[in-house]
């Protein structure tokens, strides 16, 4: 993924990838989606190695996206929106810290903004329980391998699919209709 001078790059785990990726795809404004790995301590992990939850990594989405058609503002309300913040290491049947509610940040601005996003919910009291939600320094991104991405694409009918990205995809066109693409 080269990013075009004006473009810029989001990266936040929620859980499954299939899920943020089919979500993020569907964003006007956003340039390329890729799932993969961060936050861990191996070097080009598996995606064995990471779902067993041995390398510290979890399963997220790098989002490339032209802020003059969508900011990183509206990127956080739609991930905020579309997975539990709420649940520790954790996203419906998926447990463990690779898939925990994770927001990282490429530099200090992305950072600020997250922090303050997430203080706004709090002080909004937009969920029952406490975010969890974690915001960590962007310091490597591994994609993951070629059977992982545009999976919701290629997959439509399969169960997973059906029963856990089509709800979420919904959600989306129901309360972000102005950011579909």
């Amino acid at each position: 993924m080269s990013l075009q001078n004006n473009h810029e790059v989001a990266v936040f785990g929620g859980g499954c990838f299939w899920c943020t990726e089919a979500i993020f795809n569907k964003l006007k404004g956003v340039i390329a989606v890729l799932p993969g790995y961060s936050g861990g301590t191996k070097s080009d992990p598996s995606y064995e190695e990471v779902s067993v939850g041995n390398t510290g990594h979890a399963e997220c989405t790098k989002i490339e996206f032209d802020p003059k058609i969508i900011s990183f503002n509206d990127l956080l309300n739609v991930f905020f929106q579309t997975h539990d913040p709420t649940t520790l290491n954790r996203q419906g049947a998926d447990i463990g810290t690779q898939y925990r509610s994770v927001v990282f940040y490429k530099n200090i601005e992305q950072k600020d903004i997250a922090n303050n996003f997430i203080k706004e919910l709090e002080q909004n009291h937009s969920y029952d329980r406490p975010i969890v939600t974690t915001i960590e320094p962007l310091a490597e991104f591994y994609s993951a391998e070629d059977y992982h991405q545009k999976y919701y694409e290629s997959h439509k009918d399969a169960p997973y699919c059906q029963l856990i990205i089509e709800p979420k995809l919904e959600k989306l066109g129901r309360e972000f209709k102005e950011l579909i693409g």
